[in-house]
């Protein structure tokens, strides 16, 4: 009898084997559909792009400090490649950040620095003059090179975006937004598709009193206007990084609910449901191991599209003041402390970010679009 079932495990292997490299498999379909899609290639290639900047945020940004959040109240408002001299006090003792602390939260401790206008330097001691004061030889003010603190250093600093309100450096403060965007994108996102499938799939399955108790609480929470569902949640449970996580995953897991409760409603009368319940398997096995598979397709796409929608809904928190707090970063944050300037001459404070909110929904869209039809047995490629 042993041997009889690995001959049969062995030859189950090589079939799926056979069908994962035959050219006409469902997954070689769905790359070549995907790849003939130009526009749903440059939202993927887009987005692994923005994705890889967010996660090495800390490491890549010119202000590797926790939230980007070094002021020199000096350079407000530095136009776009700027170039500063600044003196840099290097601490003489202290632990340094881990590897791994400087990829999550930045430099525990980073050297504190200010900006000169001109500087020369001594034997013993560094000669500099304050930023903004006029070139005269009376201004000149004098440092020791070392001190019990640590050594004073020169170095230049090129602001390739320039600075915002604070003086901070706005690259910076931008990789750090595109990180909690994506972020709070990514844990809505899987939030909304284990509360929305989950829920769909029981209410599709069981029918009767379970269906209509499940729909009822659909179409309440689908009759609330969403940002006002989010604003609701987010003063139920306050402020914060977490709070963003739930407020805007609990309110997108309506639409996924509804799909997948029309596709388990379909699914549950074909034959292998039936031999399923014939073999004696669990209903939460039936749910979860033979129907929910066969609905990874339309729950991707709904994925692409809730993401796309989490990053509105974040950025419209945090423009209202609801979402994140100061000092951490956000594209929507970022808005609100420059939207001022629009009319003046730093419009690019308050723009740089917007821009950088419609291509990340932009590619989002695009990425749904060319999944739906890489998905779609009907559309033929070109």
């Amino acid at each position: 009898m042993a041997p009889l079932i690995g001959q049969k495990r062995l030859q189950a292997f090589f079939i799926r084997l056979f069908e994962y490299m035959s050219e006409n498999s469902v997954r070689q379909i769905f790359w070549k559909r995907f790849r003939h899609n130009k526009p749903a290639v440059f939202g993927a290639v887009f987005l692994l792009l923005t994705s890889f900047l967010a996660l090495f945020a800390y490491l890549l940004a010119p202000d590797g400090s926790n939230n980007a959040n070094q002021q020199a109240l000096q350079l407000i408002a530095l136009s776009p490649g700027s170039k500063v001299a600044v003196v840099v006090l290097e601490p003489s003792a202290g632990v340094p950040s881990s590897f791994w602390q400087r990829l999550l939260n930045g430099e525990a401790h980073p050297p504190t620095f200010f900006p000169v206008k001109q500087f020369r330097m001594g034997q013993d001691s560094l000669y500099f003059q304050a930023f903004g004061q006029l070139p005269t030889t009376a201004d000149w003010e004098a440092l020791p090179l070392s001190t019990e603190a640590g050594r004073y250093r020169v170095e230049t600093r090129r602001y390739w975006l320039g600075t915002d309100v604070m003086g901070r450096d706005l690259l910076s403060r931008l990789l750090l937004g595109l990180r909690v965007s994506l972020s709070v994108g990514f844990i809505a996102v899987l939030i909304s598709i284990a509360v929305g499938a989950s829920l769909g799939a029981i209410a599709g399955y069981y029918r009767g009193w379970v269906d209509q108790l499940i729909g009822w609480l659909i179409n309440v929470i689908w009759s609330i206007p969403s940002l006002l569902l989010v604003i609701a949640f987010s003063l139920a449970l306050g402020k914060g990084m977490w709070q963003v996580f739930l407020a805007v995953g609990l309110t997108m897991w309506v639409d996924v609910a509804r799909i997948v409760r029309g596709r388990v409603l379909s699914l549950r009368e074909q034959e292998f449901v039936t031999a399923a319940r014939a073999m004696g398997f669990s209903d939460l096995r039936i749910i979860f191991r033979h129907l929910l598979p066969n609905v990874v397709g339309p729950i991707v796409i709904m994925a692409a599209s809730n993401f796309a929608t989490a990053i509105l809904v974040e950025s419209g928190l945090s423009f209202l003041g609801l979402g994140l707090q100061p000092p951490a970063a956000s594209l929507g944050m970022m808005i609100k402390e420059h939207y001022p300037y629009i009319i003046m001459d730093a419009a690019y404070l308050a723009l740089v970010p917007g821009l950088v909110i419609l291509l990340l929904v932009l590619a989002f869209n695009l990425l749904g679009n060319g999944l739906s039809d890489a998905f779609d047995s009907k559309v033929k490629m070109m």
